[in-house]
């Protein structure tokens, strides 16, 4: 059986890209930002967008088996001013509120490495409250062989108990050894040494591209595909256990 999947914090469909790669179906999405919009409605025009997820009646809305999301990440950001739930782009209870809601087979969430230093463990005792139990590691693009770290913690949580936690757990560890050995090993013919140890600057390669700025943004907000893809084939994997 295929895997329904609400998106929400869609972007331009990092998430939902790596999903249906994976073997999912994406049914609906949410997103506001009018350029990522654009991108939405022409790769996916036959799925509809919710918009703001502030302003969802969720009890309209089909339940998917997967709900995924990459909340804001600027509260919890290492190179921001770190809020936390002060900042006002704090939009983990607005996610929290549709699971809670729609009560998934499974929620995927993506978000910063510096998240796990802060607002982490609120996310995770949230998960807990209405009975999921969660699993999470830190996988960078450098799994999927790109030349830059750009390390990303992913979360996924399910509520099958302790034997879907415990398998769960051992694929998402393969994973991250997965992970591990791209970061050291390198891609094709480079080195580790001459990898960018940060995201790298699209800007300086992208002069001239018309909505430059706007895909700029959609790119830096966005979810690597391929990483999705990795993780959506093993809760694929779990849910046919």
């Amino acid at each position: 059986m295929t895997l329904t999947v609400g998106s929400l914090f869609s972007g331009i469909g990092g998430f939902d890209l790596g999903l249906e790669r994976a073997g999912m179906k994406v049914i609906w999405q949410s997103e506001i930002d009018p350029f990522a919009c654009k991108v939405l409605k022409k790769h996916w025009p036959d799925v509809p967008n919710l918009g703001d997820i502030t302003k969802v009646d969720w009890t309209n809305i089909e339940r998917p088996d997967v709900i995924c999301g990459g909340y804001p990440c600027q509260p919890f950001s290492t190179a921001g001013k770190r809020g936390g739930a002060t900042d006002p782009r704090h939009l983990w209870p607005a996610m929290f509120n549709a699971i809670c809601l729609l009560r998934p087979r499974y929620a995927l969430m993506e978000n910063v490495r510096g998240h796990l230093s802060m607002g982490f463990g609120d996310v995770l005792a949230d998960l807990a409250s209405i009975g999921f139990d969660a699993e999470w590691q830190v996988i960078p693009a450098a799994a999927v062989g790109a030349p830059h770290k750009r390390d990303r913690v992913f979360i996924v949580a399910n509520t099958k108990g302790s034997a879907g936690r415990n398998a769960q757990s051992h694929d998402l560890q393969k994973v991250f050894r997965q992970a591990t050995k791209f970061r050291k090993s390198g891609s094709t013919n480079r080195t580790v040494s001459d990898w960018w140890q940060i995201e790298p600057d699209v800007g300086r390669v992208a002069h001239g591209v018309s909505d430059r700025v706007d895909r700029l943004k959609g790119l830096g907000n966005a979810i690597v595909p391929q990483v999705a893809e990795l993780v959506g084939a093993r809760v694929v994997e779990h849910s046919q256990n």
